[in-house]
């Protein structure tokens, strides 16, 4: 890929001493749109934070401080879901640089475009036993950073700065997107840049690249839906640009649908031709879609991992799949597929409804919608998801959640049960799903355009760490503040990554913390049950958050039953005070819809496979 530098009109340059390489950087990164950059400063990146010190002065680029670099990561993550532009960690050398390693795991494995600094210390101390240094002649994590970045590489010379960070930005924006890793000693990021220095408009030029897409593959697609009276559409999370297009299809092809886990919150969900999740915390009703449909499974964006293909299903993966997707990554992952489709995925929609247009096909004026819960969709213990038993259930805790915030809320759960009932059982009504799409399609601004493609249910079904969501609903609320977020985790998750609430405080950002309170790690627990396993490892210890959070000036209540909740409810849509916390003291007996999980493991017990 070429990496030639256009001149851009109204790049501003700054005079050395004052413009360093650390500005050069912090001006690419304006250049592209990025507004905020996660980590945490060090001796080694001080030239990073001096130069962000100097951008957030004239209103640019601006720092947000996380308490832990794997949270920074986290962060970033956050930021680029919600907002489209490139998330940015950056982190001192050695343990630093090692911190970041499994939130920028987490990013590689989801496909989550990411710029990831590390510093180091002068070139000219390498092999001495500088502090913490960590280039190939201390703790290499150069050499750590290569297994899950798409580009890594350490930057030497002054003169090879400017190459590298366009090529690393290039390479984590370009489809299937990534993170990338710069390790940059300290004495380089001081040097003076005396010429005057152009940014590149590097975001134009990967979407420009993105939009192609294969004709033919494309023109067989259109004969399939042509010749199949009832499609069945697989929406993933890939998807996101492209689903109202996807919904006319539905419309127009007489198809019913089914979300990934991470893309429940970008369909309409009270659709009537809507058949649930598929996946974890999935739904018997989408499964039930899959194994009893008799032609074509089209799926859109999405890969095929143990937790989207539920458990790699063979009904789904069959000779019946068209696989639709611009990242070949993911299509190498159905080589069964009686057809790939591979192309920018609201380009070849696009295409598509041109075609069918042509050929008299056009969708029903009045699709059907349910007002309430969608009878199409199996819910597991319905009852439960209406009880006031007291300690509160989980089932019983969405329904509270999914009523009490404003449609323009966005949810994030976190690795554990939460990652399982989210998806199952959460029915937040979006203002996307009050719209007819005919009508939803007037709409032509920028920010109308992104708001109906954001998603109000984000997951990490890769890697899934515990704790990401924390960090992830921070970077998110950085990015849109406007926007409640709510981030649901459990006890455990908390102990582990809790003190980023410190961040949302600071930055007076308006995140509500639920946790899911139940004194043990949950899916371990209910694992070990299930699979006749010693009961061993899952107790915690019984931690009242919310006294944690006082300590801290943050604004928390302490849930027991449903009725608690509604009483406090009102309190939610005070945006402009910062971040909430709720303790919720859940019933813990409760099963999540996870035993797809056990037999993946070899572990589900006979007596449990349902």
């Amino acid at each position: 890929m070429s990496t030639e530098l256009p001149a851009v009109s109204n790049t501003k340059t700054l005079s050395p001493p004052e413009f360093e390489a650390a500005d050069l950087i912090i001006h690419y990164l304006e250049a592209i749109g990025v507004d905020h950059v996660f980590g945490v400063p060090g001796g080694a990146i001080e030239p990073i934070y001096n130069a962000l010190a100097r951008s957030a002065r004239r209103g640019s680029v601006a720092a947000v401080g996380a308490c832990h670099e794997a949270a920074a990561a986290y962060m970033a993550d956050g930021y680029f879901r919600e907002s489209g532009k490139l998330g940015v960690c950056v982190a001192t050398s050695g343990p630093g640089a090692t911190n970041l390693i499994t939130g920028v795991a987490c990013a590689y494995d989801n496909n989550i475009p990411m710029l990831v600094i590390s510093g180091q210390p002068t070139i000219t101390s390498f092999g001495k036993g500088a502090l913490q240094e960590s280039s190939c002649t201390g703790v290499n994590v150069m050499g750590m950073f290569r297994h899950c970045t798409k580009y890594d590489s350490l930057v030497s010379h002054i003169n090879q700065l400017e190459t590298k960070l366009v090529t690393a930005i290039l390479q984590a924006l370009q489809s299937p997107q990534g993170p990338v890793h710069l390790s940059i000693p300290v004495d380089i990021l001081r040097t003076p840049v005396a010429k005057p220095l152009r940014a590149v408009q590097v975001k134009n030029q990967i979407e420009y690249q993105n939009r192609s897409f294969d004709e033919s593959a494309v023109d067989a697609l259109f004969d399939e839906l042509m010749d199949d009276p009832e499609p069945l559409f697989f929406v993933g999370n890939g998807a996101a640009g492209a689903v109202d297009k996807i919904m006319e299809l539905v419309d127009i092809c007489g198809a019913r649908f089914i979300s990934a886990p991470d893309a429940k919150g970008l369909v309409n969900i009270r659709h009537a031709s809507y058949r649930g999740v598929f996946g974890l915390g999935g739904h018997a009703s989408a499964v039930q879609a899959i194994h009893e449909h008799a032609s074509s499974i089209v799926a859109f964006g999405t890969g095929f991992g143990e937790f989207t293909s539920g458990g790699w299903d063979d009904a789904l993966l069959s000779d019946r799949l068209i696989h639709v997707d611009q990242s070949t990554a993911n299509l190498v992952q159905s080589p069964m597929a009686k057809l790939h489709v591979q192309g920018h995925i609201p380009t070849l929609c696009r295409k598509l409804l041109e075609r069918l247009a042509a050929a008299g096909r056009i969708a029903d004026p009045n699709p059907r919608y349910y007002e309430k819960t969608n009878p199409n969709v199996t819910v597991q213990d319905a009852s439960k998801y209406h009880s006031d038993e007291v300690p509160i259930k989980p089932q019983r805790l969405m329904k509270c959640l999914s009523e009490s915030f404003p449609g323009h809320t966005r949810f994030v759960a976190d690795a554990g049960n939460s990652m399982m009932w989210a998806p199952h059982y959460l029915q937040l009504i979006d203002p996307r799903q009050r719209l007819n799409p005919a009508a939803a399609n007037l709409a032509n601004s920028a920010n109308e355009r992104r708001r109906k493609q954001s998603n109000w249910l984000q997951l990490t079904l890769n890697f899934a760490p515990m704790g990401w969501a924390i960090g992830a609903a921070v970077g998110m609320s950085r990015a849109n503040p406007r926007a409640p977020v709510v981030c649901i985790t459990g006890d455990g998750a908390y102990l582990m990554s809790g003190q980023e609430i410190t961040v949302a405080a600071k930055e007076k950002l308006p995140v509500t913390f639920v946790i899911l309170n139940d004194s043990v790690y949950g899916m371990v627990m209910h694992g070990q049950r299930l699979a006749g396993a010693e009961p061993i490892g899952f107790e915690l210890p019984t931690i009242d958050f919310a006294k944690l959070a006082a300590s801290m000036g943050i604004r928390n209540y302490v849930i027991h039953s449903a009725q608690d909740f509604e009483k406090i409810a009102g309190g939610f849509r005070a945006l402009d005070q910062g971040p909430l916390l709720l303790d919720v003291r859940i019933d813990k007996e409760e099963v999540p819809p996870m035993i797809n999980r056990l037999k993946v493991l070899g572990t589900a017990k006979e007596s449990n496979e349902v």
